[in-house]
């Protein structure tokens, strides 16, 4: 974050030499320290549009600025004409003492002040347990609702379902096929669409112990007792698997809703007036070369069936009359290919497809000694999310889907999630929030005190000014990590703050040290300690005090 002063400075600069549009005055934070604390290549870039050479350009400006001595050190000029600053070491310690008084609400802004938000995740059907792809999915929405929560948006938590339709037929079948083999039939057929996975089993024994064999006979009220069963049994393993990750969802919204209440037909009807629907083959078409795609799409098959194109486009039309001003989806790569039809739809119906953030997050693949593993060792069926909880635990599990970008392949390596150390990075950052609390349990143990007043213009040590200026990027981090919708950049930055910290706990002295060295550094300490956890919260990691 470019400190208003440094703009406001270069502004008058610049307007000092006849440039008053100041859009091209951009700064960054040089990758070598030695060039100092920011950069601005506005002179390279102004020289074209001056006819004259950089450095002269950069001169000029310099000649210009006028800074306090006491908080930018020096101006230099490199290379073709880059214009650096640095900073003194009193500008950051009133920059430590700035972060310090605003104690917890330090990172949040009010960017989205008085606007809504929607992230929808998760959004597994009540047909199984959740995998390893719906844990990456949960992980991901969370922590970006958590980070634009930070960002002042009143954000909703919605979890989209379909309890209806062929799926939960099969659910059904699959169910009552399975309660009838328990109860000795054996070769009872079981539907080939059917589901295979052994939690079928353990629905139909819980059946077989509520309704004994009173379900034997195949009538369709027999099989709605199995689907409701199912549907409720699969629901509530949902939820709490969930739950060990601390995630929680304010909105659970029933696809069939929009069919019951006629949201579907009403697409529909907008379609035809616009005339953009059309029936061939005895289907009805959406004509989505009229909105820009290069193909036609059925939305309504022969049978009279919606594709999930209808469906999925008429639910984010009561997004938008919910009055969201902001739509976040996080969907797998499996969805990717239904993307583009839907915002035209949205489009087609008058509403600001700008609005809608599509997050498409990649596989995970779970590795062990660098090995693919599908099959977990305790119960020998595939992994499923709650078996990856139980063995690496809540919090390795949310910080360790995170770790990679988005839209990158997830490689989980088992054998570093196990690490009860350092080594694993949920551990090391963990140890850096409980050292810091240990260093405030000792001071009131040996009844130290530190002075709330004392100045903190005396840390000039580079390992104090390198973490005062990791500490002062924590709302840009917040702020960017949101915007690019990357949890990713928060826990790379936590790990650099961490580092930062053993580096500066290694070679500065707290306890012991004299005044006013004690307090600033107490500051020091009190200000990471708060950043380490609100990060891990914002990312749904725990920050124990002791390890």
């Amino acid at each position: 974050m470019v400190p208003k002063f440094i703009v406001d400075e270069f502004t008058k600069a610049l307007q000092a030499i006849g440039i008053n549009d100041t859009s091209k005055l951009r700064f960054e934070e040089p990758k070598n320290q030695d060039f100092g604390d920011y950069a601005t290549s506005v002179a390279l870039i102004l020289s074209k549009e001056l006819r004259k050479n950089p450095r002269e350009i950069a001169n000029s400006i310099v000649e210009k600025l006028n800074f306090d001595n006491k908080l930018v050190e020096k101006v230099t000029i490199d290379g073709p004409g880059f214009i650096n600053l640095k900073f003194t070491s009193y500008f950051y310690g009133q920059e430590l003492e700035r972060i310090y008084q605003l104690g917890d609400d330090f990172g949040k802004s009010n960017l989205g002040k008085g606007l809504r938000a929607n992230v929808e995740y998760v959004s597994a059907n009540p047909t199984g347990l959740l995998h390893l792809g719906h844990g990456r999915n949960a992980c991901i929405g969370d922590s970006i609702a958590n980070l634009y929560s930070w960002l002042g948006y009143e954000v909703t938590r919605e979890f989209y379902f379909n309890n209806a339709g062929k799926q939960m037929t099969n659910l059904a079948r699959s169910i009552y096929a399975r309660y009838r083999q328990l109860l000795g039939e054996a070769d009872f057929p079981f539907p080939e669409d059917g589901y295979f996975g052994d939690y079928i089993k353990d629905i139909a024994q819980e059946l077989i112990e509520k309704y004994g064999n009173s379900l034997i006979p195949e009538t369709p009220e027999n099989l709605e007792i199995c689907k409701k069963f199912g549907e409720e049994w699969c629901f509530d393993k949902i939820r709490k698997t969930l739950a060990k990750l601390k995630i929680f969802h304010d909105t659970f919204y029933n696809e069939d809703s929009l069919y019951r209440n006629k949201k579907i037909d009403e697409v529909i009807a907008i379609f035809c007036e616009k005339n953009l629907v059309y029936e061939k083959d005895g289907a009805l078409w959406l004509a989505l070369t009229k909105l820009g795609l290069n193909e036609e799409r059925v939305i309504v098959k022969s049978t009279g069936e919606p594709t999930y194109r209808l469906p999925d486009i008429a639910y984010h039309r009561e997004k938008f009359l919910r009055g969201y001003d902001l739509i976040i989806d996080i969907f797998g790569a499996d969805h990717i290919a239904t993307v583009p039809d839907v915002l035209a739809g949205i489009r087609a119906l008058g509403f600001d497809d700008q609005k809608v953030k599509v997050v498409i997050h990649q596989f995970v693949t779970l590795m062990e000694n660098g090995v693919q593993v599908k099959m977990s060792k305790r119960s020998g069926r595939s992994y499923t999310l709650d078996e990856l909880i139980e063995e690496v635990g809540p919090d390795v599990v949310r910080f360790f889907f995170l770790m990679r970008s988005v839209s990158s392949h997830l490689e989980f390596d088992l054998n570093l999630a196990r690490e009860h150390s350092e080594k694993n990075p949920v551990f090391y950052l963990q140890y850096a929030y409980a050292r810091i609390c240990s260093i405030f349990d000792t001071a009131k143990e040996r009844n130290i005190k530190f002075d709330e007043n004392s100045p903190t213009d005396c840390l000039n040590l580079p390992q104090e000014i390198n973490l005062i200026k990791l500490q002062r990027m924590f709302p840009k981090i917040i702020e960017t990590a949101a915007l690019k919708f990357e949890p990713q950049i928060l826990s790379d930055y936590l790990y650099d703050i961490a580092t930062a910290f053993h580096t500066f706990y290694h070679d500065c002295r707290i306890i012991g040290s004299p005044e006013p060295i004690l307090s600033a550094r107490f500051k020091l300490a009190r200000v990471t300690q708060r950043i380490l956890k609100n990060g891990l919260t914002i990312l749904g990691v725990d920050a124990p005090e002791r390890m």
